[in-house]
């Protein structure tokens, strides 16, 4: 298979300056580097075409051959092979080039073998493929990931980006920033950047889906006379009763106090009550749970189904 014209493949002009072309290797090398693409086969052999463009053009005698018609992309002798195609091409019949002064122009004896229409289908046709998407990963606490957050990362290419993270956000959602990866190849559009959020632990909220759980301490007496409390929530704290006669592993909905995302219904927070007792003896306590008991304790856990 015939190598591309290294002119292309760089992406510079005929008369580019070799400084023109070192800047041009530079950020392609840099894009298409094995480092940043593993596994990937297409980039591979994309960053061996433009190593070898590379080494052809950076050799201003080895350049200048190949401007003349000289030699082949490839580095092999042009008017030898060119002369090889024509003959096997045109089934033993011979043809004649011009190899007078500045050397044969290949894109002229493929013009003669195949026709314009040909040549100029080889000359253009080149693979387009859209560029590699890059990943990233953004941090962000438990509140910002419920209300939203904006974070500034630095791409691939040191160019700073404002990503904002949606409201509601969960544990390992993947934002796409359309565009924002590497250039594509042979004139296709860019990969996008993919940014992974890790949502931090809370030290008193977790999330089951778009619910947030919450466990609330409460006293015996308020257990059972109930009280009016005040709860955290990730919009701050509000007020919530709790009922006479409560007890510990209730449940309490707070409507649409849970994770709100764009296009969804809100979640709600719900708070589970447990009852805690004092942390140093209360004989009064005592005395009174004595003279109250009912010494019904059994037939509470077979209600539950814990005993026969």
């Amino acid at each position: 298979m015939a190598m591309k014209d290294p002119y292309s493949v760089i992406g510079v002009g005929k008369s580019a300056s070799p400084d023109d072309i070192k800047k041009a290797y530079r950020r392609l090398a840099k894009e298409l580097h094995p480092d940043l693409n593993p596994d990937d086969k297409v980039v591979e052999q994309r960053f061996k075409e433009v190593s070898a463009a590379y080494n052809l053009l950076s050799d201003p005698e080895q350049r200048a051959k190949f401007d003349r018609g000289e030699i082949n992309a490839d580095g092999s002798a042009a008017y030898e092979n060119a002369f090889h195609r024509a003959y096997s091409q045109g089934g033993g019949q011979t043809h004649e080039f011009n190899f007078g002064q500045g050397g044969a122009n290949f894109d002229d004896i493929f013009s003669d073998l195949f026709g314009q229409g040909r040549a100029r289908q080889q000359r253009t046709r080149q693979r387009s493929v859209k560029g590699r998407n890059v990943s990233y990963t953004v941090r962000v606490s438990f509140e910002e990931a419920a209300q939203g957050a904006k974070r500034r990362i630095k791409l691939f290419d040191e160019k700073m980006l404002d990503v904002k993270v949606p409201a509601g956000t969960t544990d390992g959602q993947v934002l796409r920033l359309k565009s924002q990866g590497m250039r594509g190849i042979g004139g296709g559009s860019a990969g996008d950047a993919l940014v992974t959020i890790q949502v931090d632990k809370h030290p008193l909220f977790t999330l089951d889906g778009h619910d947030i759980h919450l466990t609330v301490p409460i006293t015996l007496d308020e257990a059972v006379l109930g009280a009016k409390i005040t709860v955290p929530t990730v919009g701050g704290r509000v007020s919530l009763n709790v009922p006479e006669g409560t007890s510990s592993g209730a449940k309490l909905r707070l409507r649409g106090k849970g994770l709100a995302s764009k296009g969804t219904k809100a979640g709600d927070q719900i708070v589970t009550l447990n009852i805690v007792l004092p942390e140093e003896a209360d004989e009064e306590l005592k005395k009174f749970a004595k003279k109250w008991s009912r010494g019904d304790g059994a037939g509470v856990r077979k209600k539950a189904g814990l005993d026969d």
